[in-house]
């Protein structure tokens, strides 16, 4: 490696080491969402509570916008088929979630008498296609949105138009991870923001060419929402991230998902 090389990758280094200040705070008493609401319209008249900048980064939680997008099932209006059944007599579970949870998936990748993990239609890989009891009253579960990047796109756009702001958008669920206990909050829709940062071709603090390093930058940032946004009934939705450095190259969030010939825990 060359003098000059070596002193670029020496200033990036330093650069990458220099302390980031990261602020993140909830949108506090955020309303609550019913199916059909207009939540664009309940989100911008929130955000006028606070200072928002250009550069902000908006994590919110995927249920307020399936509620909103009405991909809530009534589970007394769902007739379970005979493979749900024999899932729900398997697991325990009510077989009419089961047979939403089947509705919402494209391929079954694991199954025992405990779990169930699928493939949704947008390419994740979760426990119960995303399908979740939590934060929605009665006989009702909560599915994840259609098209979960167009909904942030919409999101993001209606902020530029009304206040005039320059933001990026993630919409998170909580995943679980394969070796791992716990679930942490993930990206399942972005707008305005790189999802992945591609180190590969950078060259370390000792001149070493890094050759398969890829950050999941909107990961990154939806974990440490994670840690404001909170569980159960102190839960909030919405959380901005603020002073964080990140591409605003437009890509799907289908970039951090793991090619099948790549995934070698399928």
């Amino acid at each position: 490696m060359m003098n000059d090389e070596r002193s670029e990758a020496l200033q990036l280094f330093l650069r990458i080491l220099r302390p980031m200040e990261v602020t993140i705070f909830p949108l506090r008493d955020f309303p609550l969402i019913n199916p059909g609401d207009d939540l664009g319209a309940i989100l911008i008249k929130e955000l006028q509570k606070i200072d928002l900048i250009d550069g902000d980064i908006i994590v919110i939680a995927h249920t307020i916008v399936s509620k909103a997008e009405n991909k809530v099932y009534n589970l007394r209006e769902i007739t379970p088929s005979s493979f749900a059944k024999q899932i729900g007599e398997l697991q325990d579970k009510d077989p009419r979630k089961v047979e939403v949870v089947l509705r919402e998936s494209r391929e079954i990748i694991r199954m025992n008498e405990r779990v169930l993990i699928s493939e949704t239609k947008h390419g994740f890989i979760c426990a119960n296609s995303g399908v979740d009891k939590s934060n929605t009253p009665g006989e009702t579960v909560i599915a994840l949105p259609d098209d979960p990047d167009l909904s942030a796109q919409r999101i993001r756009n209606r902020i530029l138009s009304e206040l005039g702001k320059t933001v990026a958008i993630i919409i998170s669920d909580t995943f679980g991870r394969p070796f791992r206990v716990g679930t942490v909050n993930v990206a399942i829709g972005v707008a305005g923001i790189n999802p992945v940062e591609d180190l590969r071709g950078r060259f370390d603090l000792f001149g070493y060419e890094m050759q398969s390093t890829i950050v999941a930058k909107a990961d990154e940032v939806s974990t440490a929402a994670g840690l404001v946004m909170g569980q159960a009934d102190e839960g909030t939705p919405v959380i901005i991230v603020r002073g964080v450095k990140y591409s605003h190259v437009e890509a799907s969030v289908g970039v951090l998902n793991r090619d099948p010939d790549t995934d070698v825990f399928r």
